[in-house]
């Protein structure tokens, strides 16, 4: 796949080297030195210069590519971005960072992909970007994770204790309808559900396996 991030900070920089372990991705900032933060490996491309600039985002490949995400530090900028790649490229997939919870509801409703947080939201917009099933968001620990796990058709039924995987995958919250739940241990799951629980990054792949997840 192919993505542009616009803004390369602490989130950018993070997400773009994360997103180019396995697709093609351009990075697009103002700053030439801020492309310093991709160091000590990034595959991807940098170009100098503003996310609004028309012709600097056709040079990026906007007019092809699977997803954009507008990550800067500036809300304004991230937003008028969202737009222009959503509106005048028709960009099939547009995630915006946005810190003001005030615009983040506006743009929300309007039908954008809006991620508020100053801080380690990366991995959440890589999901968000790529994945259809389930989500991981970095907590400070770099051994533990958060891993989101939609319940299917199959899984409908078992109980909420049947996901559990000692040493590996803890279940903790249940989101059904939107709302959620702290689940009892023998709560029934329904299709649709989403078992969100702490799981051990180095155990990652297998608990994957483990829950059928895709």
């Amino acid at each position: 796949m192919y993505f542009i991030v616009v803004g390369c900070g602490k989130v950018g920089s993070h997400l773009a080297r994360i997103l180019a372990e396995e697709h093609n991705v351009v990075v697009i900032d103002r700053n030439a030195q801020s492309f310093e933060s991709l160091k000590p490996v990034f595959n991807g491309v940098t170009l100098t210069g503003s996310g609004l600039d028309l012709d600097l985002l056709k040079e990026a490949g906007i007019e092809s590519c699977d997803a954009l995400a507008a990550v800067s530090s500036d809300d304004n900028v991230n937003l008028v971005i969202g737009q222009v790649a959503r509106r005048i490229f028709q960009v099939p997939k547009v995630v915006i960072r946005v810190t003001d919870p005030i615009k983040a509801e506006v743009y929300r409703g309007l039908g954008y992909e809006i991620l508020n947080g100053s801080y380690l939201v990366a991995e959440v917009i890589r999901d968000k970007l790529i994945e259809g099933h389930f989500s991981t968001y970095i907590l400070e620990s770099s051994q533990v994770t958060m891993l989101e796990v939609s319940v299917t058709k199959e899984q409908a039924g078992r109980r909420v204790s049947s996901f559990n995987l000692p040493q590996q995958f803890y279940p903790a919250l249940l989101v059904r309808n939107g709302e959620p739940i702290l689940p009892e241990a023998n709560l029934a799951v329904h299709p649709g559900d989403r078992l969100i629980g702490v799981v051990k990054i180095s155990q990652l792949k297998q608990v994957r396996k483990i829950l059928g997840i895709t």
